[in-house]
Formats: C-alpha cells, structure tokens, sequence
C-alpha cells in the first residue's frame, strides 16, 4: 500500500446543537465561545497545527455567512478553506461523503467542530503517511463514562478489534475521539455501507459504521494520546473547556497570519 504524502483536513460542524439549547436557538453550536474564540476556531486550529494548509468546512442549518464572515477563505490565517453544505441531517459519514471531490487522491484528517485537543497532534499524521498497513487512525482516550460515547477496545500494537457505541457494563473505558485519519480507501468505504446496510434506524449514515468496516478489513489503528480532549457538546463541557483555556492561557488557536 502507497500513501499519498498529502494531507489535507476536513471540518465537520453541521447539525443542530441540541444538546446546547438555548444558546443554539438562533447560531449553529461551532460559533459559540470557548474562551476567547468561537469553537470551530480550536477545531481548525488542531488541523493547522498538524501542517495541514487546505481545509473544507461542512456546513448545516441556517449560519453559512457567519462562518464566512468569521473565517472568509482562510488566507488571514495562512490557510486555503473552502465549504460544502449538507442539506438536512444525514449523519457523520454523509457530511464526509460531500467532501470526496476536495480530498481526491489525498489522506485526510477530519474533526468534528466541537472537538478541542489541547496539543498538537502533528506526530501522529507524521506516523500516518508512513503506515503501510492502516488506511484508519482513530484517538482514544479513557473516560469515566463509557456509556456515553462510542469505545473501541484495542490489542497490543494498538489494533482495533471491537467497537461499539454507548455500551452498557463495559470492560473498555477508551472513548473514541471526533478526530480521525483515513486514507482516500473511506470513500469507497462509505459507499460500501450505503450498497450494504444503508443509513441507519435514525436516518443517518454512522461514522461507527465507517470505522467498524475499517477494523473488519485489518485497517483500523487505536492511538492512545496523553494531553487534554474535550467535545464541547453540552453546557457543562463548553464551559469547562472555558476555564480550561482561561487556566492554559494560551491566545487564540487560530492567529492571523503576520503580513
């Protein structure tokens, strides 16, 4: 297997925020403050931090000018964005499926908007250009609440060998993060699943579904990451990644470039 020394990013920051009511009533979630900028800036920022210059932003719902009006084609920050728009809610993997034409023959390296990674993961998209055995990386990370996100459950060497999502009773705590590494191979993966099994019993095309196909085919990679995750999905994360950002103190992610 031959990989493509180019990487570019995808940013996933579509749905509805529900979990975030009232505050996302009138504003898609990813604009909302986490400390001192919105929060897609942060998820932007992780990928820049990781080299990547061109970036496509998957929009949803009723705030594309505000995007644009926050980020505009990037070249403030030294980046090339562009922006894809997922109609009405279809999942995870659709929202990717809409950016196969910016990726091409390149690897990715997708976020979902919410994610926020306190360092730079830049050593782990190093690994991945050069890993000729895996077309997946996902980022674990223990957590005290497994039943409330999706686990993986790994084997020496970091193959992934189960996954399953918000499970009772589990003998694994390794929360799968909103952040992953694929190959151009994910594409034709989602495909796969919509000949196969479809969208599912919720109406949407599940990014699980995406990564348990990876696993069956010997593809998937579990990496383990020691700094700070957190997905600022309701009150209580946005605000505690707040004072997390306060306590870091470390600027705004995502500077303008110097002219």
């Amino acid at each position: 297997m031959s990989k493509s020394t180019a990487l570019c990013g995808v940013v996933l920051a579509g749905g509805w925020g529900t979990r975030l009511m009232p505050l996302t009533t009138s504003t898609n979630k990813h604009l909302l403050p986490v400390y001192d900028e919105p929060m897609i800036c942060k998820s932007i920022a992780t990928l820049s931090r990781m080299g990547i210059k061109e970036i496509m932003i998957v929009l949803g719902g009723y705030s594309g000018n505000s995007f644009f009006a926050l980020l505009g084609d990037g070249h403030r920050f030294g980046l090339e964005i562009r922006y894809a728009y997922q109609e009405q809610a279809g999942g995870i993997a659709e929202a990717l499926r809409l950016t196969k034409g910016f990726v091409s023959d390149r690897n990715v390296a997708v976020i979902l908007g919410d994610n926020v990674f306190e360092t730079s993961m830049k050593v782990f998209s190093e690994e991945f250009q050069q890993d000729e055995e895996n077309d997946c990386y996902l980022f674990l990370k223990p957590v005290n609440d497994p039943g409330e996100f999706g686990i993986a459950w790994i084997e020496s060497g970091g193959r992934i060998v189960n996954m399953e999502e918000k499970p009772t009773n589990s003998d694994s705590n390794l929360a799968i993060t909103g952040l992953y590494l694929y190959t151009p191979k994910v594409y034709d993966l989602i495909d796969e699943i919509l000949e196969t099994t479809g969208y599912s019993r919720r109406g949407e095309l599940e990014i699980t579904d995406i990564n348990r196909l990876f696993m069956q085919k010997n593809l998937a990679k579990g990496c383990h990451f020691d700094s700070h995750w957190a997905d600022c999905g309701t009150i209580d994360a946005l605000l505690d990644t707040s004072m997390l950002m306060r306590k870091w103190d470390q600027g705004p992610w995502l500077k303008p470039k110097v002219q």
